[in-house]
């Protein structure tokens, strides 16, 4: 089993993909986990199997995400391991995009992840220690058509944690950014007969996370790409 040198995580924008393969992965190497999502009925199952703790949390609300960490820390203590994983999804042609839907996924997949990783670094700078790590997307190195406000806040996330881990390393904090590079693999989802792997196993991505978590401070990664063995694009 990998030794990983923290004892509580937070995953913020929890849900049925590679955060419930990380909360998995988290629990079996013994790290109290908490689950942040607007919706936390949908993470019964997820909870029972892992022993996580759930919080309600809009992630744009700066009031909620101070409040998530609040409930977390009374629970648990301070989190050690910080994974911001909401997204803001929208698609359409870019003269019918609505500002204000926009404006709603650029909140989410921008504005939350500063807003957790300002609250995670505020707890972890007097610790000298701590992760905090942000799932990407395909969208964060490349905008692809009709897709241009998830591109906008997958670009504005890459740059956060970018900007992050220049500051917060040298203070102890380590600060990964993955780039989930294709199709995730679901259960209604198999990859096809003829293109086995094709799409990327949640277990596999939670590996490498947990590998992330658990090198040694003179060799961290900042950034970790992931694609699936067989690519159409």
């Amino acid at each position: 089993m990998i030794a990983i040198p923290y004892r509580t995580a937070l995953i913020v924008g929890a849900g049925s993909g590679i955060s419930a393969a990380v909360a998995r992965a988290l629990a079996e190497a013994g790290i109290a986990v908490g689950l942040g999502a607007r919706d936390v009925a949908k993470l019964a199952t997820l909870a029972e199997q892992t022993g996580a703790a759930r919080f309600a949390v809009d992630a744009a609300k700066p009031d909620d995400v101070s409040g998530l960490f609040a409930a977390f820390e009374a629970q648990f203590g301070p989190p050690e391991i910080v994974l911001y994983n909401a997204s803001g999804r929208l698609r359409g042609a870019l003269a019918e995009l609505e500002p204000e839907a926009v404006h709603e996924a650029l909140a989410v997949s921008a504005f939350g992840g500063f807003l957790v990783a300002r609250e995670a670094a505020r707890r972890m700078i007097p610790r000298g220690q701590g992760a905090i790590l942000f799932t990407g997307a395909s969208a964060s190195v490349k905008g692809f058509a009709r897709s241009a406000p998830f591109a906008m806040g997958k670009f504005a996330l890459r740059g956060l944690a970018e900007s992050a881990a220049r500051e917060l390393g040298p203070k102890g904090i380590h600060v990964a950014h993955f780039v989930i590079d294709g199709g995730v693999r679901r259960a209604d989802r198999p990859d096809p007969p003829e293109r086995p792997d094709s799409t990327l196993d949640p277990a596999a991505i939670a590996e490498t996370y947990l590998a992330v978590l658990a090198q040694p401070r003179s060799a961290w990664s900042f950034a970790v790409e992931l694609r699936p063995a067989v690519e159409p694009f």
